[in-house]
């Protein structure tokens, strides 16, 4: 049986392909959700990827995870630098999480060098594209019992 875990976007996530290719690459955001839920599978999860404009909705998700004990990769998006509430969700967590981004945020403008969510966080993963999110999926396949 496969365990599962979310792969939760926040905002513009879902331009990915055409939102600013030279920062985010160009892979689609459909792109993105066919390589986690593929690596996934052969790791033994159930990926279910979200994305979303909404911060209460990542907020709900979140809560949700944390019920279930489901092991999150989180990229919060621009909620990274400011959204005390998401930060406060995700602290709840009750199994991994590991905030990423696809590029790296400390190469970036300065609002961007620092990350609410990074303290409460199992780890950080940043400036590999997408594949910043098959090296989390990895890492909580080395981290979670079998």
């Amino acid at each position: 049986m496969s365990r599962p875990v979310f792969v939760l976007n926040g905002p513009n996530l879902g331009r990915l392909g055409s939102r600013e290719p030279d920062v985010y690459g160009a892979t689609s955001y459909k792109g993105l959700v066919e390589e986690c839920t593929a690596l996934g599978a052969e790791l033994g999860f159930d990926v279910d990827v979200r994305e979303t404009n909404d911060e209460g909705e990542l907020i709900r998700w979140l809560h949700e995870a944390a019920d279930g004990s489901v092991p999150v990769v989180l990229n919060p998006g621009a909620f990274t630098h400011y959204s005390y509430g998401m930060r406060d969700a995700a602290a709840q967590r009750t199994a991994p999480l590991i905030e990423v981004h696809i590029s790296n945020p400390h190469a970036r403008e300065e609002f961007r060098h620092t990350s609410v969510v990074a303290a409460v966080a199992s780890g950080t993963i940043a400036g590999f594209g997408i594949g910043s999110y098959r090296l989390a999926l990895r890492a909580l396949a080395d981290e979670l019992p079998a």
